[in-house]
């Protein structure tokens, strides 16, 4: 399934398979345990001064109403049932019929700055919001953010080519590769459009064939896209996200235990050390590590595995096996977790927490650090050996900078991404938040925000460099600089 790079893909998205790994996994679990209950979703715009024309939000609101022409198709089913096991049968016989309905489930609104003439080139606000059964809206999150950064870029920010990306991937690639660097691609929630994204994997996978002649150390485990994974026929990478946590949470109501509730589930859908690489910080780090130092709570029998092709993740996400040369009673969930994912808050006091905690815990077995938050190539190689020497194997999901590195081709400054989310905003009639290891990162409802810190005794953290606003640059910044 080669592409050319001279005939863009077509605008928008067009597959569900054009989304992150974990909205998938996710997906199934919520199928399982949680598949009727009512949730909603909020977007945010944490770089406001970029908006959108009237023109652009029209786009927006035609590729979202698109959504709802895309099914699955035979070979996409095919492509799942062998690569991703892990998804269960219910599931994919699920997603075989499941449509998403944007004219129910997704209100837009465009809020014009100053006066509103109805002119094309108003410029305003955008708001998002999603609602429906977890099961039928989970899929939204991922294709929304790309649509509105593609928006942006499509008529806001046009001053930009294609050319050199592929290149520029490939440098970037070699530098890491060279390092020995274990990393994935993870942009898709925030990049340019999907043909850069292409441009930009197949720029990563060359690297990883001349990394391999030339001996490097390091490895390319693949893409968190499951639709560039099936072109490039590889196995898509990726877990869980912090949705899982906070809609668990939401449903119990009790933030004390929610947690492992969350943790005891993932384990009763997939099975032990499968999809395991545990995300800590919804709630804080240190609140996770209480769950996660409990013996595992079984709610049945894990689902059966069936024979998949290697990855290249395989050779260093191996904790399963390694349980089985040394059986221990009364495993806990840090026991057969492979890792964990740093998304949050100082990597470096990270590592020191995890590794005092391993240590505690009387767990051997090297570990996986995953880190995720708005890495380069300078921060993944520093994070390379902080964590190498307290004793990890690091990896890193590599987004944004992979697939939103871009100059103005008229100036040479930096033409900036855009930092967006969209989160679950409430599961089952009650706020749904996250608090992470950054107050710069706390998301939801404020007084539900502030007495779950209270209920669970959370230490406020600031990280100097977590500031959301400017986390790729600013526009007047010269490129390479």
């Amino acid at each position: 399934m080669d592409f050319n790079s001279s005939s863009p893909y077509p605008e928008g998205v067009i597959s569900f398979l054009d989304t992150d790994l974990y909205k998938l996994t996710m997906q199934c679990a919520v199928l399982k345990y949680y598949k009727d209950v009512p949730v909603t979703y909020s977007f945010t715009n944490r770089t406001p001064e970029k908006k959108l024309s009237r023109k652009a939000f029209h786009w927006l609101e035609e590729q979202i109403r698109k959504l709802g022409n895309i099914s699955l198709s035979a070979e996409e089913h095919q492509y799942l049932k062998t690569h991703c096991p892990y998804l269960t049968p219910a599931y994919l016989e699920f997603l075989q019929e499941f449509r998403l309905r944007p004219r129910d489930q997704v209100a837009l609104k465009f809020s014009p700055i100053g006066d509103n003439t109805g002119a094309e080139t108003d410029i305003g606000d955008v708001d998002i919001k999603i609602s429906g059964t977890w099961a039928d809206t989970i899929l939204y999150e991922i294709p929304l953010l790309a649509l509105t950064s593609e928006a942006y870029f499509k008529f806001m920010d046009p001053d930009w080519t294609y050319d050199g990306q592929e290149d520029k991937a490939f440098e970037k690639g070699i530098r890491l590769l060279e390092a020995g660097c274990v990393f994935s691609e993870f942009g898709t929630r925030r990049r340019r459009d999907y043909h850069t994204q292409a441009l930009v994997f197949r720029g990563l996978t060359k690297a990883s064939k001349e990394a391999e002649k030339r001996g490097f150390t390091g490895k390319l485990s693949g893409t968190s896209n499951v639709h560039l994974a099936m072109r490039f026929d590889i196995p898509p990478v990726g877990t869980v996200a912090h949705e899982w946590f906070m809609g668990t949470a939401a449903i119990t109501g009790d933030y004390t235990v929610s947690t492992e509730e969350a943790l005891c589930r993932w384990v009763g859908c997939f099975g032990e050390g499968v999809l395991g690489i545990a995300l800590t910080d919804t709630f804080g780090t240190p609140e996770f590590l209480k769950a996660f130092s409990k013996p595992i709570r079984h709610l049945g029998e894990p689902t059966p595995q069936s024979h998949r092709k290697p990855s290249m993740a395989d050779s260093f996400i191996s904790a399963i096996s390694a349980l089985k040369n040394t059986p221990k009673a009364d495993k806990t969930y840090a026991d057969v977790f492979t890792g964990v994912r740093q998304d949050s808050g100082d990597p470096k006091n990270f590592v020191k927490l995890m590794r005092k905690f391993y240590d505690e815990q009387g767990i051997q077995d090297k570990k996986v650090i995953v880190f995720s938050d708005s890495l380069n190539i300078e921060r993944c190689l520093e994070y390379k050996q902080v964590s190498e020497d307290a004793g990890f194997q690091p990896t890193f999901g590599v987004g944004t900078f992979f697939t939103n590195d871009f100059i103005h081709t008229k100036t040479g400054t930096k033409s900036t991404p855009l930092n967006i989310v969209i989160k679950l905003s409430s599961a089952a009639g009650r706020p749904a938040i996250k608090i992470s290891d950054n107050i710069g990162k706390n998301t939801g409802d404020k007084e539900t925000v502030e007495e779950v810190k209270r209920q669970l005794g959370y230490v406020e953290k600031v990280w100097e460099e977590g500031d959301e606003s400017a986390r790729w640059g600013r526009e007047d910044d010269i490129a390479g600089k």
